[in-house]
């Protein structure tokens, strides 16, 4: 009123911002709700959703994709770590058809026991992409598919191909588990509140039968190639560091006089790997120099078993390549080659 005192709001906390039903979305857990219609019915279309489908849903937020999701599929599986997102979801769909087709689980879905499903449809927060990725991937019974949003770089590295600039030891461990293939594009104003950066949708669908590799053995072999992605193999199975590491394991398992059949087993699919990308070389120029290396001992006489590692890099005509270049078949074909010569890297 005119001459009246204007009543002041109440500041409200920074990276909070408020949803038209009066619930406020943290930044800090990644919670951004789509907005757009149009492209909650093109990432379920472009789901292949079937009518007996489970879909497993990940951070439902406020049940904007949820509601097409059980128009589509036969019943929702979502998990949502917001207790206040949960009620949300319980208020909207409360008296509906579609309420006793929807289980919400509260919980953190990196902590959780999946159920079965079919399906994962998701809009996830983008600090958890690659625990949750391989969380899914390594999911029993395996699902169909899943069709995730990601940060558009994390997706990008996902569906890199050799040469390319993000191609990775992340895009290399994904790949070996699963076919992976780019659908869409997503502007940050497509969400509320809109992220700093642009998203894509990825569908992910793990391989069946998986390929039969030792983990241990292919995490360790593949954290020293991507160790530089742009130095040659030669250069790099030439590292001190390298050389000694794989001759200490060398020589343990010929202290343990394993068989032949133990010591080149690339058949274990069992043992945890560690799929985190925090030491990828995203920047190497490719050029060989700052690197230790082993060239010989005080008299400049190479070691028997620095000619061994080497030998198996030329016999493959790997000597030369680099990790930034190589196929995913030709890293589990060198992984081989080195296995059947007794030489090991966990």
């Amino acid at each position: 009123m005119a001459g009246g005192k204007t009543k002041k709001e109440k500041a409200r906390p920074a990276g909070h911002t408020p949803y038209q039903g009066g619930i406020s979305f943290h930044k800090s857990k990644g919670q951004h709700i789509l907005k757009n219609p149009l492209l909650v019915d093109s990432i379920v279309q472009k789901s292949g959703i079937k009518s007996t489908d489970v879909i497993l849903e990940i951070g439902p937020g406020t049940g904007n994709l949820t509601k097409k999701l059980l128009e589509a599929g036969k019943r929702v599986i979502a998990v949502e770590i917001d207790a206040r997102m949960v009620l949300e979801l319980q208020r909207r769909f409360q008296g509906t058809p579609h309420s006793n087709r929807l289980q919400v689980i509260q919980g953190d879905v990196l902590k959780t026991e999946l159920p079965y499903f079919d399906i994962c449809v998701a809009n996830i927060p983008y600090q958890i992409s690659s625990p949750l990725t391989f969380k899914l991937l390594k999911h029993q019974p395996a699902f169909r598919c899943a069709i995730i949003m990601f940060q558009r770089e994390f997706a990008m590295r996902l569906v890199a191909q050799p040469g390319d600039k993000l191609y990775c030891r992340l895009t290399v461990n994904t790949q070996l588990l699963s076919r992976v293939s780019h659908l869409l594009k997503v502007g940050r104003n497509n969400f509320r509140p809109p992220p700093k950066v642009d998203s894509s949708v990825v569908r992910i669908e793990p391989r069946k039968p998986p390929f039969e590799v030792n983990q241990k053995e292919w995490d360790g072999f593949l954290r020293i190639c991507f160790n530089r992605k742009n130095k040659t193999l030669g250069s790099i199975f030439r590292q001190k560091s390298v050389i000694n590491l794989l001759e200490k394991n060398y020589k343990t398992l010929q202290a343990l006089n394993l068989a032949p059949a133990q010591q080149g087993a690339l058949e274990d699919t069992n043992d945890v790997m560690d799929f985190s990308d925090e030491d990828i070389e995203m920047d190497d120029d490719g050029v060989d120099d700052g690197m230790e290396v082993e060239d010989g001992n005080a008299e400049g006489e190479v070691s028997e078993f620095k000619k061994k590692v080497l030998s198996v890099l030329k016999k493959g005509g790997f000597e030369g390549e680099r990790s930034s270049k190589l196929k995913l078949q030709q890293f589990l074909d060198l992984l081989s080659e080195f296995n059947k010569d007794g030489i090991h890297f966990s």
